[in-house]
């Protein structure tokens, strides 16, 4: 609409001029004509039709075009987005009537959706304490459990797999099983299942990815096709707690450019870093903190955080924003070994953060070499892709606009702010799909448009 509206202004300022120019003309032609008093005559013309025309836009700009852009948005966030406070029409009243019908909407919609979430969270709460029952009992198994899927993906992990294959690779949702163990064991011991009947088990020593042993593990296949599960032999010392991961719906599948993949197909890694300064030539990391997420949530023990110690001093003004002395790094990795870890952790995934450009300029320069060529989301740039520039994009407005809790106690840590972002993204995701921005190449192509409050990360990449 803004764009229309400034089409529309630049037309009239045109219709002046060409209004003028035929006035000059005919002028010049008539019998007597004399040049100068028609000229200042069609210059004054011109220059009052586009002082008209620009102030005339002005005024629509402000009071119609931004706030439709607003009203529009704000409606898109409690359509898809969750959000429930009630919508302010007091900046609307140039839209007339509109923005009480949307706010009455909005209201409406509000109470149907508070009253369907209650009877969910009474249902949810029921599967919770049946998930928990299940846990318990799952417990007194003295085995690792995986569940892999028909695509060799993993569906299903235990706290007693992660100990088994501590040192390989980081347990996630999605990965192949091939990260972590040798594929052709692997492969042969699922062969051998192929001559046995339904419902029968194979026992092999399957060797682990990075060479460092061998497991004994018992493989069943799965009904269906569906793929198969792994039991796995663990010491009598590993943690009988049993929490599980994981998401049995869906996966979305890996093929394809990554820019032409939905938005809420993607796996992603969202991320922040806690620094000593503000100048990423200069200042040196102290804390890195991630989440993992997919289908539009945060997956559950998917986490990486980690202290870094900068080897310098870490100045007073810093710690008081981040809570983070010498003291606090103290005996912490330097900052390779964490940004390889993390490296690690987020194979395979979009990165997103809240002012990408800053915390990847510091993974660039300390990593001692890593190369972080990962597709990248930037949190800053999604929000304006959704209300524009004229509103505040820190973290704490965008969170307030999503009502996405940022508890003050976690502001400004890594692990809060990256919880936080996260929850962002995935509601910004459901409002931009609903705009048709719905792939990452949309995505991308709408955070350039805002490039004047920040730079897009994916040119650095």
């Amino acid at each position: 609409m803004r764009r229309r509206l400034a089409l529309g202004a630049a037309l009239v300022a045109a219709g002046f001029a060409l209004a003028a120019a035929a006035g000059l003309a005919l002028a010049l032609h008539a019998p007597g004509g004399g040049i100068s008093a028609h000229v200042a005559q069609a210059g004054a013309t011109i220059l009052g039709g586009v002082v008209v025309a620009l102030l005339a836009w002005r005024w629509l700009d402000a009071r119609v075009g931004l706030a439709a852009e607003r009203l529009a948005a704000e409606l898109r966030a409690r359509c898809h987005a969750g959000v429930a406070r009630p919508l302010e029409v007091a900046e609307t009243g140039a839209l007339g009537d509109l923005g009480p019908a949307a706010a009455a909407l909005a209201g409406r919609l509000a109470s149907e959706r508070a009253d369907r979430e209650a009877h969910l969270r009474a249902a949810t709460e029921a599967l919770a304490a049946e998930r928990r029952e299940l846990v318990e009992t799952l417990s007194e198994l003295p085995v690792a459990i995986l569940v892999v899927d028909g695509d060799d993906r993993l569906r299903l992990y235990d706290r007693q797999s992660s100990h088994a294959l501590s040192g390989v690779a980081t347990l996630a949702l999605g990965r192949p099983v091939f990260d972590y163990l040798e594929a052709a064991p692997l492969r042969a011991a699922l062969a051998t299942l192929d001559d046995r009947p339904p419902g029968h088990f194979v026992d092999a020593d399957l060797p682990r990815a990075d060479g460092s042993g061998a497991l004994r593990a018992r493989l069943r296949r799965l009904s269906g096709g569906r793929g198969f599960m792994l039991a796995i032999e663990v010491a009598d010392d590993v943690p009988a707690e049993r929490p599980l991961v994981f998401d049995f719906s869906a996966l979305p599948r890996d093929g394809g450019a990554v820019g032409d993949r939905r938005l809420s197909d993607l796996t992603y890694v969202i991320f922040d870093t806690e620094t000593t300064g503000l100048d990423p030539a200069r200042d040196a990391l102290v804390q890195i903190a991630a989440v993992r997420g997919m289908k539009g949530r945060r997956i559950p023990g998917e986490t990486f955080e980690s202290l870094v110690d900068p080897g310098r001093p870490i100045p007073a003004a810093a710690a008081r924003v981040h809570g983070l002395t010498d003291e606090t790094v103290a005996g912490a990795p330097g900052p390779i070994p964490v940004i390889a870890a993390f490296h690690h952790f987020a194979r395979g995934a979009v990165l997103v953060a809240h002012n990408a450009p800053f915390d990847l300029a510091f993974l660039r320069r300390q990593g001692g070499g890593i190369r972080f060529d990962h597709p990248v989301l930037d949190t800053v740039l999604l929000s304006a892709a959704v209300w524009g520039e004229g509103v505040p994009h820190t973290l704490d407005a965008i969170a307030e606009r999503l009502e996405v809790e940022l508890p003050a106690a976690m502001r400004h840590t890594a692990p809060g702010d990256a919880a936080a972002t996260a929850d962002v993204l995935f509601r910004l995701i459901g409002i931009l799909e609903a705009r048709g921005i719905e792939t990452f190449g949309d995505a991308v192509a709408a955070m350039r448009r805002h490039e004047r409050l920040l730079r897009d990360p994916n040119r650095d990449a």
